[in-house]
């Protein structure tokens, strides 16, 4: 690691709790929420449910936790759940939906982080004394292996059209749905209408520095109330956690359409000096994706070049590179940082 560093592109999970969060995290009204409920964590999900248009929502420490509270109260043992091959909960979530739920997955190949719909419903099983009955379909949106694609509201009224004919929930890893709706120009409920179940992280452009909200019917919280106590999320005053959400919802959303620019500005630079490695079009909100292999070398070892003159990025796959735009990256950074990598590149 570089003793100056000019940019860290690592993740958004990198930001820093702003000064406002830390002022409500040390002032937050806070009660036992294993008991009485903790009234700044009842705000927090109220807020979340009337984001996403759906009746309740429940606090969990992390994105991770959430979709795993998710797939158990949706899943039994043995039950088949369909998503994109390169799914987040897949790829990074330590199996938890099998170790966990007991549950087998199915994977698609997707296009920008999209299943091909004929070819989902193709792959739809009742269920028999033989075959595994499908129980749940998952999507991703934004798509973080895809780059940060976005679905559309259209792509998700189809995808959840098409499950309720065949009497299946989608949940939704919203993980960075705040990004895809600024993106679009969208509200949030936009695009997780028809969703059983979404889960929203706080903890990436958002700023905040953990939480995520599980969002569902009344019921379906309910249940997932149970099973966070069943994997030990039953945390007591929580309030300290859901204060600085609270912020994170309310002042943070808006201000990724400026990750969304210097995400642009960022990929710009470098695709003018060597077009093969960025594909412009991938770049839909604060993610870049740097293709290593026309380079003859693997993605950690451009990144430990770079990390060696200042500028930090993430090898996701054995050649490519990834750079996220965040709050703690300014449109300054990336001026200074585009030289740099061109010039090691």
């Amino acid at each position: 690691m570089s003793a100056s560093i000019i940019a860290d592109f690592r993740s958004d999970t990198i930001t820093q709790p702003t000064p406002e969060m830390r002022r409500a995290m040390a002032e937050a009204e806070v009660a036992d929420d294993g008991r009485e409920g903790d009234p700044t964590a009842r705000r927090l999900e109220r807020l979340a449910a009337s984001l996403t248009g759906h009746e309740a929502a429940l606090f969990c420490t992390s994105g991770t936790m959430g979709n795993l509270v998710a797939f158990m109260a949706h899943l039994r043992p043995g039950e088949e759940v369909i998503a994109e091959r390169d799914s987040h909960f897949l790829r990074f979530e330590a199996g938890g939906v099998t170790a966990v739920v007991g549950a087998v997955p199915r994977t698609l190949v997707g296009r920008a982080g999209r299943m091909d719909l004929e070819e989902l419903a193709r792959e739809i099983q009742a269920g028999s004394r033989h075959r595994p009955r499908t129980a749940l379909i998952v999507a991703e949106n934004t798509h973080n292996l895809a780059g940060g694609a976005v679905l559309d509201a259209a792509y998700m009224q189809e995808l959840s059209g098409l499950a309720a004919e065949h009497g299946l929930p989608v949940h939704l890893d919203g993980a960075r749905v705040c990004n895809a709706a600024v993106a679009l120009g969208v509200p949030v409920k936009e695009l997780t209408r028809g969703c059983a179940s979404v889960m929203i992280d706080l903890s990436k452009g958002l700023c905040a520095p953990y939480g995520s909200l599980l969002c569902g019917s009344e019921d379906f919280i309910a249940r997932a109330r149970h099973m966070r106590q069943r994997i030990g999320g039953g945390v007591r005053q929580i309030g300290h956690m859901a204060a600085c959400g609270i912020i994170a919802l309310e002042q943070m959303m808006d201000r990724l359409a400026d990750d969304h620019r210097n995400a642009r500005l960022l990929a710009e630079g470098i695709h003018e000096a060597r077009p093969e490695l960025v594909n412009l079009d991938q770049v839909q909100t604060n993610m870049v994706l740097l293709d290593t292999e026309p380079l003859g070398i693997t993605a950690a070892a451009l990144c430990e070049r770079l990390a060696s003159r200042g500028v930090h990025a993430l090898p996701m796959q054995p050649y490519i590179v990834r750079f996220v735009t965040h709050r703690d990256v300014t449109a300054e950074q990336i001026a200074a940082a585009v030289p740099v990598i061109v010039g090691v590149l």
